[in-house]
């Protein structure tokens, strides 16, 4: 092990921010020499992970997100639990820029020194969700964060993305009619161990107690994904910090039912095997944008398959054929 990397571990391990903050920014680079210190890295503190907590939220633009995830860490925070945040940001598709923002929309958050915040831009990835989300989550249980929140952009495929990497996947959704919830995706409540009606408040309450009740009969009639767990349907106000207790309570009971059952260490032993393949693949892109040769007969290939003179399966094998890993 290098003696930079020697670094970064001492740092990580001693819980140093800014240490941390490097070896996250060593993990997210896609410089080859870099990634072959970030991998000496996270082998050297694989020892150190694996005890936290890991949540996902989503929700759709205007849910609350943040603003939950600010109020909620506070609580927990005050309860002696330190915090690890990683907001997954929406990144411009034309320039790639981030907006980045989440340290203003997560002010109280930002100020506590039980928490950490890492903004993570999405730009080119899988469904907004930056591809070395579970490199991050690592460093920081490394650094001694037993509870880690991912927040997802709330849009296509993240939220499959995020479930597949966290113990505890929670959908907040807005006060509404019944008519929305056929704008609700099945599998949205599928992935769902938990739906929380946010910004119950107020004249917004008995519009929200309706919404519950709509997705309490959605939920009926879903099969649940776990034997052991039935997804429950909470009201909150994370603005006013009203029913945030109770949906902690219901978040530990989620992971003390799997723990009984011997669920809970299957669902790590599973996304560690999905973890590989995820970064198999990912090698797999970064050796084709590697090879001058391959790169430039996959422009080539674009263009005979989008006019049709190319079929799509042949055009893939061809560029397989290129490969040299």
């Amino acid at each position: 092990m290098s003696g930079e990397v020697e670094a970064h571990v001492r740092g990580v391990l001693s819980g140093d921010r800014a240490a941390l903050g490097r070896a996250i920014t060593l993990v997210e680079s896609r410089r080859l020499e870099h990634r072959a210190l970030a991998v000496q890295l996270l082998q050297a503190l694989t020892p150190h992970t694996g005890r936290a907590h890991r949540i996902g939220i989503t929700g759709a633009p205007g849910a609350g997100k943040s603003t939950t995830i600010d109020q909620l860490g506070v609580n927990l925070t005050a309860r002696g639990h330190k915090i690890a945040v990683l907001a997954v940001d929406p990144s411009s598709n034309r320039s790639g820029g981030s907006i980045l923002g989440d340290k203003t929309r997560m002010a109280q958050l930002a100020m506590d020194e039980r928490a950490y915040i890492r903004p993570s831009p999405a730009a080119g990835t899988l469904g907004g969700v930056t591809q070395t989300a579970r490199e991050t989550m690592a460093l920081f249980e490394a650094a001694g964060y037993d509870i880690i929140i991912v927040e997802t952009v709330g849009v296509g495929q993240s939220e499959v993305a995020v479930a597949g990497m966290v113990d505890f996947f929670l959908v907040l959704m807005l006060p509404g009619g019944g008519d929305d919830l056929q704008g609700i995706k099945k599998g949205l409540l599928e992935l769902a161990d938990m739906i929380a009606v946010n910004k119950a408040d107020g004249d917004g309450e008995p519009r929200a107690r309706q919404t519950a009740n709509d997705y309490r009969a959605a939920l009926h009639i879903l099969t649940p994904q776990s034997l052991n767990w039935s997804p429950p349907v909470t009201m909150i106000s994370g603005r006013h910090n009203l029913g945030l207790a109770e949906l902690w309570e219901k978040v530990e009971a989620h992971r003390a039912a799997l723990e009984a059952s011997g669920e809970f260490a299957a669902k790590r032993r599973a996304q560690a095997v999905k973890w590989m393949h995820a970064m198999i693949e990912e090698r797999m892109r970064a050796a084709l944008r590697r090879q001058p040769q391959a790169t430039t007969r996959l422009a080539e290939l674009e263009r005979d398959v989008r006019d049709g003179r190319a079929m799509p399966v042949a055009a893939a094998e061809e560029i397989i054929s290129l490969l040299k890993i």
